[in-house]
């Protein structure tokens, strides 16, 4: 097993507090950003203090730059023996109305909380398979609501706090059903609500007040990105605790139509074996 791993949205938050305690536990931590001083100072803090990060920059709103990412890591280290899937967009301000669209034209949402952790995830496999056993960890939330597969752009009665619930539901549903594509593979692949409302910059902009401490979640992550508990892909995790997801996640029909789609709009950025989930 290698000790590489891949934080995204590590420059803040969440995110930053994982890619930290992975480097105290004696990993290689690739801190994933957009803005190359602030995850040049992460990576800066935490060398500074006797462990071992590089900078990994990329724009998770455009699928092209998910796409060079990975293939950069992959070619850079071969071999990695974790990935976690932590950079999101929140719901936004109150009252949540503003639609935005990616570099791809995608609802901003679906392309970053969604549609960039199964790119990395599924270009990221071969060299997770070589760096077995790996794991991915995807960080999502306790909100989820069914994705409506007519209108996957949320073009009707937008909202984003709803666009940020269906994401985090189609996050788990894919957790679900790579685990099971991965099966007898070793690439357990888990997913989390780490804990609610933490003090992060997401849930502020929310004017949401903060129920939760970022160390609370860390602990969550790192039960299933370093713990016994991570080891057995295919489960949800609210906190430390196993859990129960949107019972419509475990909807086989239901995932069999979201990965469809998934895989055509993913497929200009994968081979035909990886955007079918072979």
């Amino acid at each position: 097993m290698t000790n590489i791993a891949l934080v995204t949205g590590a420059t803040s938050g969440l995110g930053k507090a994982v890619a930290t305690a992975l480097a105290e536990e004696g990993r290689h931590v690739l801190v994933h950003g957009r803005d190359a001083e602030r995850a040049t100072a992460v990576v800066d803090r935490i060398t500074g203090s006797g462990g071992s990060a590089e900078v990994c920059l990329a724009d998770l709103s455009s699928l092209e730059r998910v796409r060079e990412l990975a293939d950069r890591v992959t070619a850079g280290h071969g071999a990695i023996g974790l990935l976690v899937n932590n950079a999101g967009v929140g719901a936004g301000r109150p009252p949540y109305r503003r639609r935005r669209l990616s570099e791809d034209g995608h609802e901003l949402r679906f392309a970053v909380n969604y549609l960039a952790p199964v790119l990395l995830t599924r270009r990221l496999l071969p060299a997770l398979e070589a760096g077995a056993p790996a794991r991915v960890v995807n960080v999502g939330s306790v909100g989820q609501a069914p994705v409506d597969l007519t209108d996957l752009g949320l073009e009707r009665h937008y909202s984003g706090a709803q666009a940020y619930f269906r994401r985090k539901f189609a996050l788990a549903a894919f957790t679900f059903s790579v685990a099971e594509e991965l099966a007898g593979r070793p690439v357990a692949v888990t997913c989390l609500h780490p804990a609610s409302m933490m003090n992060t910059r997401m849930v502020r902009e929310s004017m949401m007040p903060p129920m939760s401490t970022i160390a609370g979640g860390v602990r969550a992550v790192m039960n299933l990105a370093t713990g016994p508990a991570g080891a057995t892909g295919g489960r949800y995790f609210d906190g430390v605790d196993e859990a129960r997801a949107h019972e419509g996640t475990y909807d086989p029909a239901l995932r069999d139509r979201l990965r469809t789609v998934t895989a055509e709009l993913l497929a200009p950025f994968l081979d035909d074996a990886r955007a079918s989930g072979r």
